[in-house]
């Protein structure tokens, strides 16, 4: 069972999940207690390859209050745990138009390492964010009313 940190809401509005992947990563130690408290933004990060290698940019881990001189900058290049095919594979759909590679969410995993769940995105046109938005209206009413109807 895993204790979920960070999530991003706006990543599965923006766009089609096709697969995702766990991947490690490296931090230091004033960041993994900032993580561990809540403290870190997912929102606008992407993560991309670069010479065989996957780094996650934009994500903001706050600096830990009691860190003092071993604070580290909190937008600063992270690099991300995957197997080589892993990554190979990522790189080859992420070069596809129009594919992004975007971290989902942030948590702690059994053993209580740090995980970021990374996801292969395809970007939402216009009416598939209004379609998807409908559906969800959809299926709250149907919950309401199925509720509703269990007390009678």
């Amino acid at each position: 069972m895993s204790k979920l940190i960070a999530n991003n809401k706006k990543a599965r509005y923006e766009y089609f999940v096709e697969e995702s992947y766990e991947a490690g990563i490296v931090l230091v130690g004033t960041e993994v207690k900032s993580i561990r408290l809540g403290k870190v933004s997912i929102k606008e990060a992407y993560a991309e390859t670069k010479e065989g290698e996957l780094f996650i940019k934009n994500m903001h881990i706050s600096p830990y209050e009691m860190g003092s001189s071993f604070n580290v900058e909190s937008l600063r290049v992270r690099k991300l745990l995957l197997h080589k095919r892993e990554i190979k594979k990522l790189q080859g759909l992420a070069s596809q138009d129009g594919y992004t590679l975007i971290p989902l969410q942030i948590y702690l995993n059994d053993r209580g390492l740090i995980k970021v769940q990374v996801g292969v995105c395809k970007g939402k046109k216009l009416y598939d964010k209004r379609e998807s938005s409908a559906t969800k209206d959809i299926e709250r009413k149907l919950q309401k009313e199925f509720k509703g109807k269990a007390y009678e």
